[in-house]
């Protein structure tokens, strides 16, 4: 955002108080594009419930699934203009999905939907079943070219970053597995768990609890930030040089969303990033909280979409 339109958004804040205060007068709701169990749905209702007590105003949480996200923001870009419905949208969603060859989607949630906030970085992993024969991602790359096309990965859906992710790693090793899409990030995880599907790599807010139980092996992460969850985790550069895949969750509602309303979320969710027991509960599910205002995140989001679609047009993703 230019230098004079982030002074004018600063302005905002303390031109408008009174308006901002009268936001909200009625109940609001967070979208999640996603299946109830997984990250999103952690992150829509960790928000509700801070979010609502800072708001003093119940927040609803609906999950409208579909096409990875995308059903609901369209949602969200249908919903009442008055700034009362925001959107959990996941770097996948916001970058990736809408930029699919061949895709004609209702909506771009990169373009139709405006940024409210940053809720935090994710970081990725390589799971497994426990009972897996991979013991690290060597392993999976040299199964993959003894047997193109053989080895089975899953996503929540085509466009996902954990489908992209997929197609990253074919890419750098020049490999060929079969990737499997479902409806969200749980499905997927239960499939691996079944031993129907070697592998996923997924957000690991999504595979927390069965690593911590032992159901799933983490063999690697996909950024080179040590994870606080799991210290000690190579990474997948280190195996495999530039595969990297950085995740994040932010909020964000319609692109006109009034400004005293847009301000009064900033503001709301730039408080509760700071309380201890709200960072403690996203650390715990696999986020490195962050707060990020509205010129930032949409920052991020354009440095995303330029980098995701370089690589959905080099190995031709296309939307289904």
């Amino acid at each position: 955002m230019p230098r004079l339109a982030l002074a004018g958004f600063l302005g905002l804040l303390l031109a408008l108080p009174a308006a901002a205060q009268g936001f909200p007068d009625r109940a609001l709701r967070i979208i999640s594009g996603a299946s109830a169990g997984g990250t999103n749905d952690f992150i829509a209702r960790q928000m509700a419930e801070v979010l609502g007590a800072e708001f003093g105003q119940r927040i609803v949480v609906e999950n409208r699934t579909g096409v990875n996200g995308v059903v609901g923001a369209e949602h969200v870009v249908h919903s009442p203009g008055d700034g009362t419905t925001a959107f959990v949208c996941p770097m996948s969603t916001m970058t990736m999905t809408p930029q699919l060859v061949g895709a004609q989607m209702p909506v771009d949630p990169g373009v139709d939907l405006g940024p409210i906030a940053l809720v935090g970085l994710s970081s990725y992993g390589l799971v497994v079943r426990a009972a897996s024969p991979y013991r690290n991602l060597g392993d999976i790359i040299a199964a993959a070219k003894q047997r193109p096309g053989q080895v089975s990965y899953a996503s929540p859906g085509v466009g996902s970053a954990q489908h992209l992710g997929g197609e990253l790693l074919q890419q750098l090793t020049g490999t060929k597995m079969e990737h499997i899409a479902f409806r969200g990030a749980s499905p997927a995880i239960v499939e691996i768990l079944a031993g129907r599907i070697d592998f996923t790599m997924t957000n690991l807010g999504d595979a927390v609890r069965q690593i911590q139980s032992g159901d799933l092996r983490l063999l690697a992460i996909a950024d080179d930030t040590p994870s606080p969850v799991f210290p000690g985790t190579p990474t997948m550069a280190a195996t495999v040089p530039g595969l990297e895949v950085v995740g994040w969750f932010g909020l964000c509602g319609r692109r006109d969303i009034p400004a005293p309303a847009l301000a009064r979320w900033v503001e709301a969710m730039r408080r509760v990033l700071a309380y201890p027991a709200t960072r403690d509960r996203l650390t715990q599910g696999g986020l490195t909280p962050l707060f990020e205002d509205p010129a930032t995140l949409g920052a991020r989001i354009a440095r995303d979409r330029t980098r995701w679609k370089q690589v959905i047009e080099a190995v031709q993703v296309r939307a289904e």
